[in-house]
Parts: C-alpha cells; sequence; structure tokens
C-alpha cells in the first residue's frame, strides 16, 4: 500500500515540477499539495524503512517550501492586479476540458459569470457552450447568473435562439439564470468570473476537434478530445 501512494505522490509531484517550469503556478500548486498529502500518506504507511521514510521525508521539505513560495507568489501578484498565467495548447494535444483549464478558478464563491464568444452559433458551438455551463454547475461555486455575448447566426438565427433558450430553460432548475446579448461587433473572446479570474481563449470555447466517431473517445469525456491548436491566458483583476 505504501508502494503504490509513493509512487502515486511522486508523479503528482513530478507533474507539478513541469507545471511549475512552465510557471503555471496555478495548476502547480494544486499538484504539489495534492503529491504531498499521498507521500505524508506513505511515510504514516506500514512498509518503507526507516532510511527510506527519512529520505523521503527530506524531499518532501524541499517540495513544501516550492509549494509554499508557489503560494505567496500568486497571492503578491494577485493582490498586485498583476498575475498572468499562460497555457500552450499544442494540435492534437488532450488532456484540457474546460474542467481541467478552469474548475480550479472556481474553488471561490463565484455568483456571475460572463462569456465573450463571437461564435456560439452553429449546434456543436452551442453543445460546447452547455458543457462549459454543466462545469459552473457542477462546480457548487454559488453561480446564479451568467451573461452571454455573442454574434447572430446569419444561416439560421431561430435555430440558435431556440436552442440557447432550452438551454437557459434547463438552467433556471438548477437556480441559475442566463441572459443573452447578440452583438455584430463583438471579436474578442473572454471569460470573466465574479471571483476577479479572467479567462481569455484564442479560439474561444471552440478549441475542440471532433470526435473520431459518436463511439469514439472523447465523445463525451474532453479530457480525452483532440484540440486545436490555442493559448489560453489567465488574469486575476484586482478588486477595486
Amino acid at each position: 500500500m505504501s508502494h503504490g501512494l509513493e509512487v502515486a505522490g511522486i508523479n503528482l509531484v513530478k507533474r507539478a515540477i513541469e507545471l511549475d517550469s512552465a510557471k503555471r503556478y496555478t495548476e502547480s500548486l494544486i499538484c504539489y499539495q495534492e503529491g504531498l498529502q499521498l507521500l505524508m500518506q506513505s511515510v504514516r504507511a506500514p512498509g518503507l524503512s526507516e532510511t527510506s521514510k527519512t529520505a523521503l521525508r527530506n524531499k518532501m521539505v524541499e517540495y513544501m517550501d516550492r509549494a509554499e513560495w508557489i503560494k505567496v507568489h500568486i497571492e503578491k501578484e494577485k493582490k498586485s492586479g498583476q498575475y498572468h498565467e499562460q497555457i500552450s495548447i499544442n494540435e492534437n494535444a488532450v488532456g484540457f476540458s474546460y474542467e481541467s483549464v478552469m474548475s480550479r478558478f472556481l474553488s471561490e464563491k463565484c455568483e456571475r459569470v460572463e462569456v465573450d464568444d463571437p461564435y456560439i452559433r452553429s449546434h456543436h458551438q452551442i453543445l460546447n457552450f452547455l458543457r462549459f455551463l454543466e462545469m459552473l454547475v457542477a462546480a457548487h461555486c454559488g453561480v446564479r447568473n451568467v451573461k452571454l455575448r455573442t454574434g447572430t447566426d446569419a444561416k439560421d438565427p431561430g435555430q440558435q435562439k431556440d436552442k440557447l433558450q432550452q438551454i437557459a430553460s434547463g438552467l433556471q432548475q438548477h437556480q441559475v439564470k442566463l441572459e443573452v446579448e447578440y452583438s455584430s461587433t463583438l471579436h474578442d473572446r473572454e471569460i470573466r468570473f465574479s471571483n476577479n479570474w479572467i479567462i481569455k481563449i484564442g479560439r474561444g470555447l471552440d478549441y475542440f476537434k471532433p470526435a473520431e466517431g459518436k463511439l469514439a473517445l472523447g465523445a463525451f469525456n474532453y479530457d480525452l478530445r483532440s484540440c486545436l491548436q490555442t493559448t489560453v491566458d489567465i488574469f486575476f483583476r484586482a478588486p477595486g
């Protein structure tokens, strides 16, 4: 049991170090914390020699110090309004579902979300928006209002409005109000959380390739879905 915990903890710490090197600090901090928790359980479990426990504890101190530095750095940058983190998503990369990219910013209370995306028009784009909303509701972050600004589907505006209205009706069952505003001049893509996190995705929500088939892996789990190349910029807007 201790060996399995140790391996899992070390793998998480390795991932934390990779993210740390890429300056993806919010992700790195979570991996450090989860990895250290597993390593701590490993040290307490029977099976490890005292020599191994001592060596592991010494490494854990290093990881704890680094995790604490990252935590302080994030808070310092947030207070100054200068926090910026960038994720580069390569062509055909996987592991970048909305949950993986954004859910950690919903651990704090977030009552309102604003989405500026000119291309929530066609059926698959509306499905992407629905998947994003499912993430918000499942996060239990207290979201009560969502505002979408998007462009009008020139080919069939009626179906676009009807589908978004169906989504709005479904959200009402979870005490969430959806407001949709149509704009012919909107170009920027940005997601703003009321807890002051801002997410800018080069392609907006539409950065996934189509699944290879209805029964292919990735058809429903977006972490298994291949991506288009894009960049995600994450900012924290200091209150006031």
